[in-house]
């Protein structure tokens, strides 16, 4: 973060040098606002937030069962032999290390609950990128930060503040985007100067030929996380597999030696 904070304030200095007759203009951007206000987000944010209270739900009930499991072994402990005992301990062992590794499957760094994340902040972030370059650009603005821990800032003005403006221009684009999609015809906006039918294909061509590298980026995104997805939901598979096959075997063992124990017994 400090690393982060010295190269922001180096580049704010150079840039003073460069253009201290015309001035800085700067202004930053409050993301978790923004976020707030777009309710496809928000909604696809409750979502995720029940799939997070399931998740919980399932791991607090795997660990009641192991905390049962001990609790049974403890007041069956003076009735039981060395091996049985051995037995037990190393089942409950055995399930904790189930427990543990769902829950790194749900929540840890690399985990269900961060991929859906950055799969759900992504197309945001995207939005929010093109609507600042043009906010940029249109404004002749020197800086634009996010205002987070990234990009520190002791003080902001709430002049500076240009979180609306994104919202708006998003806004505005989806929109536009919802017309275009709903439009059979292309209406001719009398007040545009007028192109020759070569000038319109080109710049329709060059329209085209950006929606497809855009839409090559996004489904270049989704397949690397559906691949990556596809790998955990297969080593997840194989993990419980090869759970279910030390539980069988465990539980064959156990059986073997109570019927040993029994003839033992018996003769």
């Amino acid at each position: 973060m400090k690393k982060n904070f010295l190269l922001l304030i180096t580049a704010i200095a150079f840039s003073l040098n460069l253009s201290a007759q015309r001035g800085i203009k700067i202004a930053y951007i409050d993301m978790d606002y923004i976020l707030k206000n777009i309710p496809e987000y928000q909604q696809a944010s409750q979502q995720l937030e029940s799939k997070v209270q399931k998740w919980k739900s399932e791991i607090e009930l795997m660990m009641k069962n192991v905390d049962d499991m001990k609790q049974n072994l403890e007041n069956e402990r003076a009735l039981l032999t060395k091996e049985l005992i051995e037995e037990r301990e190393e089942e409950i062992a055995f399930e904790e290390k189930k427990v543990l590794d769902y829950q790194n499957d749900r929540f840890g760094t690399q985990g269900d609950l961060m991929i859906q994340k950055r799969q759900l902040v992504q197309p945001v972030q995207d939005q929010v990128f093109n609507a600042v370059q043009e906010i940029g650009l249109k404004r002749e603005y020197d800086f634009i930060f996010e205002n987070s821990a990234e990009a520190l800032m002791l003080f902001s003005a709430n002049r500076h503040d240009i979180s609306d403006q994104v919202l708006t221009m998003i806004e505005r684009t989806s929109r536009k985007t919802q017309n275009e999609n709903r439009a059979n015809e292309v209406a001719v906006d009398p007040n545009e100067p007028y192109k020759s039918v070569e000038g319109a294909k080109n710049e329709a061509a060059e329209e085209a030929k950006r929606e497809r590298e855009r839409q090559a980026q996004v489904d270049e995104r989704e397949s690397m996380l559906d691949e990556r997805q596809r790998k955990r939901d297969s080593a997840r598979a194989a993990r419980q597999a090869e759970y279910e096959e030390r539980r069988r075997k465990l539980l064959e063992d156990r059986e073997r030696r109570r019927d040993s124990l029994e003839q033992a017994r018996n003769k």
